[in-house]
Order: structure tokens, then C-alpha cells, then sequence
């Protein structure tokens, strides 16, 4: 009896501390498991912490377009072949890749208090799962991949004084299920379901091949090589500001939005040109003289190009032609000349 007993009681300080251990150990297994994928996948190079400038930039990816097919097919896994959201969600249940909560602000954030476990995640967006021996099991039919039509990226766009280049990088993701479309409402909701830490995940998208193109079915690249060279297209929503705002805040109407996009994407070229030593005229900044100046230039300019097309240079061809013609004109001339009229003899005897 007091062996059961010695056997069966347990400490509540040692039971918190074999607890304590067992998480410890799980995310030991976790990290080395992330950086023995970093040893045999390595990634681009992240970015350096002291860069003389950044933008920071969250775009929109709409799966339905080319250029972003590729992180959504094969909608349901074919073999050894899943897509984009497939892959994220196995690392996530695994515990391979820590998944943070997405605020309703939409920032990002990667601290400790803000990590989401995998159990929260599956019921907070009804993801049908079970548990079988302390393990969550999630079916291939269960994942909602076919959901998954949009993304949310952060990328920086930064000029690294070390190196001397400029460069884009993503930084974090952010999968978006589209529910809510059916046969009487086109308008899908979107729920955006957690941010992942791009350099955490980066090793891992190294060893996930993709079909870049319809022409060649070679699957070429990988996601990070996809996401390296930006090759997917997506609609800036928000910036790094001081107020905090998207933009959808203080653009009314889906014109405004289009032109700040517009101009969000031409200050960030500008910048680029005017690092690499290209001249950039700003005419609001210019003072009537020198607009002045600069229009009578090329007034001038105009003018002489188009004397100068009117003008040309007799040439021999030139020249036979108009003889020609003028030896033509004489020639008709004779002939409509009147003939004097003829004398008779008989008068000439007289």
C-alpha cells in the first residue's frame, strides 16, 4: 500500500518542473530541427539592422493571378507535390515553425506573449482536427487550402551602405482564407490567420520546389527562390507611417487609391534612380524662369526638326526630273502655237 501510494503521488513543484523540462526539450528539438535545415538549405543573407534607409511595404497577393498561381496549385496535394498553404500549415502542427497571432490593427509582432498554438488556431477558424495519443491530427481533406486565396506579405525595401546595393526582402506572411462565397453572393470575407516570421520559415520554403511557368513544367525554383527574387505580384493596402493608417483610411474612393499606390511605387523608384546618381526634376519645385526656359528649348528644338524635315537638297534625280518637265511644258507650248497663214501664188505675180 505505501509503495502504490509513494509510486502513484507525485510533488507539485516536481510536476511543474517535468513540465517545465518537457516544453524546454520540445523547443530544443524545434530550433535544431530549424537549424539543421538552415546548414543543408541555406537562404539568402537577412537583413543587416543598420541600413541608412527603409521602407517598409505590406502588399496583397491575389492567388487567382499568373504571376501568383504558383503558391496555389495543386490545390489539393498530388503525390510529393503541395502547395504554399499545405506546407506552412504541416510546419506549423509539427511545431517546426511558430505561428503569431494576427492583431486587428494587422501589425505584426514576434514576441513570446504573442504566439499562437496550433490548438487555438484550429478552433478559432474551425478547422476540423482530432487528438490521438496527445497529438493533433489534421486530415489532408480537413486543411482549407482551396481557402487560402490570398496572401498578406511585409517586404522592406532598403540600400545597404556595406555592400552598396538595393535591395527587397520579405519579412513575414500571412495566409488569408476567403469565406463566405456562394452561389447567391460573390463577396468573399477574408480571415487572415496568423504571421510567420519569413526567416523562420525561409529554410524550409528551400526545399519546396514550384512550377514557375505553364511553358516548362520543370518544377525550377523553390518558394524561397520565389519570394527571393519577387517574382509574385500584389497591391500595396498599407505603409510603415507615423499615423499608423492604411490606406484604405484616407482614400475615399477606388481611383484615390490607385494613384497612392501609384505614387508609394514612383517615390521608391525615384529613390532608387537618385541613389545610382540619375537626375530627378521635380517641375512643382521649379520657378516660372526656369520652366520658361525649359519650354522655349524645346520649342526651339521642335522648330528646327521640323525645318529641318521640310527642307532638302536637290539631288542629280531631282534635277533631270525637272528638265524633263520643263522640256515637256515647251514642247506642248509649240504645238498650241497658231500656224501663220498661207500666201497664194496668184497674189504674190500681182
Amino acid at each position: 500500500m505505501l509503495t502504490g501510494s509513494m509510486t502513484f503521488a507525485q510533488p507539485a513543484k516536481r510536476r511543474t518542473t517535468t513540465t517545465a523540462s518537457q516544453s524546454a526539450t520540445t523547443a530544443t528539438a524545434a530550433k535544431q530541427s530549424s537549424d539543421r535545415a538552415s546548414l543543408q538549405f541555406p537562404t539568402s543573407a537577412s537583413m543587416p539592422e543598420d541600413v541608412v534607409w527603409k521602407r517598409d511595404i505590406y502588399r496583397q497577393l491575389d492567388l487567382m493571378k499568373d504571376k501568383n498561381a504558383p503558391m496555389y496549385y495543386p490545390v489539393e496535394p498530388m503525390g510529393k507535390q503541395v502547395n504554399l498553404f499545405t506546407y506552412l500549415f504541416r510546419l506549423i502542427q509539427t511545431g517546426r515553425v511558430t505561428a503569431y497571432t494576427y492583431k486587428l490593427d494587422g501589425n505584426e509582432s514576434f514576441e513570446e506573449k504573442d504566439k499562437l498554438s496550433v490548438k487555438d488556431m484550429l478552433e478559432r477558424y474551425s478547422i476540423y482536427y482530432e487528438e490521438k495519443d496527445g497529438k493533433i491530427v489534421v486530415a489532408d481533406a480537413d486543411v482549407p487550402s482551396a481557402e487560402a486565396t490570398r496572401y498578406y506579405i511585409k517586404e522592406s525595401v532598403y540600400l545597404d551602405q556595406r555592400t552598396g546595393t538595393f535591395s527587397t526582402k520579405v519579412t513575414a506572411l500571412c495566409p488569408v482564407l476567403m469565406r463566405g462565397a456562394d452561389d447567391f453572393s460573390t463577396d468573399a470575407t477574408p480571415y487572415p490567420l496568423f504571421w510567420l516570421k519569413y526567416d523562420d520559415v525561409a529554410p524550409w520554403l528551400a526545399k519546396l520546389p514550384m512550377m514557375g511557368s505553364n511553358l516548362n513544367n520543370v518544377s525550377n525554383l523553390t518558394a524561397d527562390d520565389y519570394f527571393t527574387l519577387n517574382r509574385y505580384e500584389g497591391k500595396i493596402y498599407k505603409t510603415n507611417n507615423l499615423q499608423g493608417k492604411v490606406l484604405a483610411n484616407y482614400c475615399e474612393t477606388d481611383s484615390a487609391m490607385k494613384k497612392e499606390q501609384q505614387r508609394i511605387e514612383k517615390q521608391i523608384t525615384d529613390f532608387e534612380e537618385g541613389v545610382w546618381g540619375h537626375e530627378i526634376i521635380d517641375s512643382s519645385k521649379l520657378d516660372s524662369i526656369a520652366l520658361s526656359k525649359q519650354v522655349d528649348t524645346k520649342a526651339t528644338k521642335r522648330s528646327s526638326s521640323v525645318w529641318g524635315r521640310r527642307t532638302k537638297t536637290p539631288t542629280a534625280s531631282t534635277t533631270s526630273t525637272a528638265k524633263n518637265t520643263a522640256d515637256t511644258k515647251k514642247e506642248k507650248n509649240t504645238a498650241t502655237e497658231p500656224t501663220p497663214a498661207r500666201v497664194s501664188a496668184r497674189r504674190q505675180r500681182r
